[in-house]
């Protein structure tokens, strides 16, 4: 969503990044109650995560304050970043499945700093998601498949959505006291995620997650090096 309102209607990066955030609390939250009602959801895990990106986010927000985000140097580096996440993702979303087999092959991380090790990985991704918007799914999703191999694929998607709403959520609060919301925006694009999560939902039984995941991957590397390579 925030290279699509960057570069196809230019808006400003923090307004993109901040506008981007508080659609994606909305309406990841409709990802809990579905996970929460399938038993979905570790609130252990939601809970490590929120430890260290919370903190972290409301930070990223501190920092911003202290800086011109209007500025070309800023706008620069948050396009810069920005582009960093899409093309990590990218790698994500492509060799998902492939980490998936191999952490259940062997433990990347001993069991004893597993905790520790998700709380620094909340860390990451409450700083990432606040100065980009990117890195609660699909990166957030490898790293925990990665920590946690004996765990459902889809606990941890679950889990990874609910940590997303509180996040998401505290990020586009801390960006809307920055004055980086576009709050028309903001309502159109919640009205156009209704019919389209209709017509994704039904789409998605009909195309092949394979080819999905690779079109998705191949758009991510593309934005991504336009914008670092800005």
């Amino acid at each position: 969503m925030t290279p699509i309102l960057l570069i196809f209607f230019n808006v400003k990066a923090a307004v993109a990044v901040g506008t981007d955030l508080l659609y994606a609390s909305v309406t990841k939250s409709v990802g809990i109650f579905a996970h929460g009602k399938l038993g979905n959801i570790d609130w252990g895990i939601v809970k490590l995560l929120g430890f260290g990106s919370i903190p972290a986010s409301i930070a990223t927000i501190f920092f911003l304050k202290t800086i011109d985000i209007d500025s070309s140097d800023a706008i620069a580096t948050i396009k810069f970043w920005l582009g960093v996440a899409l093309i990590v993702t990218s790698v994500a979303v492509l060799f998902r499945n492939k980490l998936q087999q191999l952490s259940g092959k062997s433990h990347w991380v001993a069991p004893q700093y597993v905790p520790l090790a998700t709380v620094l990985l909340g860390v990451v991704l409450g700083a990432l998601v606040t100065l980009t918007s990117v890195g609660a799914g699909a990166l957030g999703v490898t790293a925990l498949v990665m920590l946690y191999p004996k765990e459902k694929i889809t606990t941890i998607v679950g889990s990874d959505i609910a940590h997303a709403v509180p996040l998401t959520l505290i990020a586009g609060l801390g960006h809307a006291s920055l004055g980086t919301i576009d709050y028309p925006l903001l309502g159109t694009l919640l009205i156009g995620s209704i019919p389209g999560i209709y017509l994704g939902s039904h789409m998605s039984s009909k195309v092949a997650e394979h080819w999905v995941r690779i079109a998705l991957a191949a758009i991510l590397i593309f934005v991504g090096l336009k914008l670092v390579l800005h």
